[in-house]
């Protein structure tokens, strides 16, 4: 189902993603650090899907949906290493660092910080191109906004 964009995503040199396909890739790098720790509960897909709503404007059941667009994406997609560092090739700077504050958002959510997900985010942010120091401001950002 998603084939075209993963061969997109983990060409030799991808190309910028359109909004749509950058959103869903994000979401479901979102998708991938919530099921990390091998409990995807309630309270991390509300997160995600409010994120979702905020990050792009959308109504709530069109962010529900693409968090269900992305929780497909995310299974099928290729190992983290590769399509963490495709989406890091083929999105902005700029949406990369707030990416990595819906993250910690994200692993925040359900108030435990789980061991998978903090390795699983750390290596995230190194192949995003975002430095422990940043992701460490960005993770002191979103636990002052609670």
């Amino acid at each position: 189902m998603f084939a075209d964009l993963i061969n997109r995503l983990t060409a030799p040199a991808p190309a910028t993603l359109p909004d749509d396909d950058a959103r869903l890739a994000l979401t479901a790098l979102l998708v991938r650090i919530a099921r990390s720790d091998g409990d995807y509960d309630s309270d991390e897909r509300a997160r995600i899907d409010r994120i979702a709503a905020t990050r792009y404007g959308l109504p709530p059941e069109e962010a529900t949906a693409l968090r269900g667009e992305a929780e497909a994406l995310e299974s099928e997609a290729p190992d983290t290493v590769r399509f963490t560092r495709a989406i890091k090739d083929a999105v902005a700077y700029e949406d990369r660092m707030g990416v990595i504050e819906a993250l910690w958002s994200v692993v925040l959510a359900d108030g435990v910080r789980d061991p998978e997900e903090d390795s699983l985010l750390r290596l995230v942010s190194n192949l995003l191109g975002i430095s422990d120091r940043d992701s460490a401001l960005a993770r002191q950002r979103v636990e002052a906004r609670g």
